[in-house]
């Protein structure tokens, strides 16, 4: 529902409008951020490490994240 909504080109756009790209190769990569805070207002009971499962469970779902990538600890986030 996220990526319908708010299309991968409309946040890498956001994102480079506002300067917000990141520098360097990173386990969460600014676009995921962007998708990651939006679910939290979805998901808004749930614990980060929930949110992040459920929000890479459709991406998977809908074979929009390929290879394996894990659920970064609530530390981590």
């Amino acid at each position: 529902m996220l990526t319908r909504t708010f299309p991968r080109g409309l946040i890498d756009e956001v994102l480079a409008a506002t300067g917000r790209v990141q520098q360097r190769s990173r386990p969460l990569p600014s676009r995921v951020v962007v998708y990651f805070v939006l679910a939290m207002c979805l998901f808004f009971g749930q614990g980060y490490e929930e949110v992040l499962r459920l929000l890479t469970q459709g991406l998977v779902g809908q074979r929009r994240w390929q290879g394996a990538w894990q659920v970064p600890t609530s530390a981590a986030i």
